[in-house]
């Protein structure tokens, strides 16, 4: 089950990058699992959740703004498999499973990268711009990563 939760979290990490990492710090934090055993412990630390989320907060900002570029370009790309990989692992270090949830993470954040990118330009060719999309993924990428953080 760990490891399934893994790969969804790095869907999220595909769709927002930031997103992904900041509900597991919260987790982590909150003490919804653990990980203060294991090579992921600063994910529980207590200022990583605000970092984290003052990071995802910039994000969906930026994410609305036209010259943002494609979640495709290499950095981009990059940006969400390391993210899928960080919250993977965190999320399957919880249950002893470090390198399996960083594999999930990283599958998911290909998944969650490349689909996202897909589902958003349909919904904005539907809408006839990119805003309502782009909220709409927002909106799953939030509701997603706590429900999946929620049930760790």
């Amino acid at each position: 089950m760990l490891l399934f939760l893994a790969f969804l979290i790095g869907i999220i990490a595909g769709l927002r990058a930031m997103t992904a990492p900041a509900a597991v710090a919260w987790g982590a934090a909150l003490g919804w699992f653990d990980v203060s055993q294991t090579q992921l412990a600063f994910m529980g630390y207590r200022w990583t959740p605000w970092v984290l989320t003052l990071l995802a907060a910039v994000e969906l900002i930026t994410d609305q703004l036209p010259s943002t570029p494609s979640r495709k370009v290499p950095v981009q790309f990059a940006a969400r498999l390391i993210m899928g990989a960080l919250t993977g692992a965190t999320i399957g270090a919880s249950g002893g499973s470090l390198v399996g949830g960083l594999i999930a993470g990283i599958v998911g954040a290909v998944v969650g990268t490349l689909g996202g990118a897909a589902v958003r330009s349909r919904l904005a060719a539907a809408f006839g711009k990119d805003t309502p999309a782009a909220l709409i993924e927002d909106a799953v990428a939030i509701i997603g990563a706590l429900i999946i953080v929620g049930a760790v």
